[in-house]
């Protein structure tokens, strides 16, 4: 696994976080973030937000008062939906990580219908929709100022 820079507390917190928002769901038989092969995916991807990851761990921390994952259930809810109202660049770093992995989970994939592959070369087949809808951005003076 690659160095990803955060202490053994972070990502206790990481994952149970992780699984706050993706939890796993046994109607539609897919795990949730906090899963050993996806969670070791999202460890293995923060690259270029590392830093705004573990300022989001960091701000997490300290709205638990400790470990987030050692918070009951209720508590952990509770800290959870403040972290959220808090937003900010580092959440949403942390959530763009959590869900680029869960959805290129091969079992989240089939889940939905889809086959376990990369997009290409082969693609994916998009269904068109109604092009109208897209009348008032048309017609909508520009809003950028043209090159001189």
């Amino acid at each position: 696994m690659q160095n990803h820079g955060l202490s053994a507390e972070q990502i206790r917190d990481f994952r149970a976080l992780a699984a706050a928002i993706i939890p796993p769901s046994p109607a539609y038989g897919v795990p949730g973030a906090d899963d050993e092969t996806i969670f070791n995916d999202i460890l293995a991807s923060l690259e270029r937000d590392r830093d705004d990851i573990g300022r989001a761990l960091v701000h997490l921390a300290t709205l638990a008062g400790g470990v987030f994952a050692d918070l009951g259930p209720v508590r952990r809810t509770e800290v959870a939906a403040t972290f959220r109202e808090a937003g900010g660049a580092p959440l949403a770093a942390l959530v763009r990580v959590v869900l680029l992995c869960y959805y290129r989970d091969d079992r989240v994939m089939r889940s939905l219908g889809q086959e376990p592959r990369p997009p290409f070369p082969r693609g994916h087949v998009v269904e068109q929709g109604d092009w109208s809808l897209l009348d008032p951005v048309r017609v909508r003076p520009p809003m950028y100022r043209r090159p001189e």
